[in-house]
């Protein structure tokens, strides 16, 4: 799979988090990182402009869901200029409410994912990949591998064992 360019895309969250209190690097952003280590890619976090995201847990989840019903596309800071060189795009995304956050759909929809293999992975406290890499597939029409799902507490906590399950999921998925 590793033939061309390889990219980490992700969008995560710090402040307080369900499982894992105040958090000042999101538990995508970790994972998103430890990926970038392991596969050698480049790495894009997909930032909100103006962000007023709320960083009470309750609050966050309320406005994710306000996004979501109301199908939003977040205006996001910069932008990939030589996304064409890319062949492998891993996307990383906290799951808000069975979905990625509207910002993740900003970000897709401005790019030719054609000939592109995306590998999802998600953090979460117990919902897991839910439809996600479903959804990646149907914005992107991309192929698309099987997702990982890794623990908001253990991205946060237990960095060794995230690290055993990114490397046992990229060997899986034949990178």
């Amino acid at each position: 799979m590793a033939d061309g360019k390889t990219l980490v895309v992700y969008f995560s969250k710090t402040g307080e988090q369900y499982g894992v209190g105040n958090i000042s690097e999101g538990n995508t952003a970790l994972i998103a990182k430890m990926i970038a280590e392991l596969t050698k890619a480049d790495l894009f976090e997909v930032k909100v402009k103006n962000d007023n995201y709320p960083s009470a847990y309750k609050a966050l989840t309320e406005a994710a869901l306000a996004e979501k019903k109301a199908n939003a596309r977040p205006e996001i800071e910069g932008k990939i200029a030589n996304f064409a060189e890319y062949k492998t795009i891993f996307i990383g995304s906290p799951n808000w409410w069975a979905d990625m956050p509207m910002p993740l759909y900003t970000f897709i929809e401005q790019y030719d994912w054609q000939g592109k293999k995306v590998a999802p992975f998600v953090t979460h406290e117990g919902s897991g990949l839910s439809s996600i890499p479903a959804k990646i597939k149907n914005v992107t029409k991309a192929e698309v591998t099987d997702g990982l799902a890794v623990y908001g507490h253990v991205a946060q906590n237990e960095r060794e064992r995230a690290k055993q399950e990114i490397s046992d999921w990229l060997k899986k998925i034949i990178f």
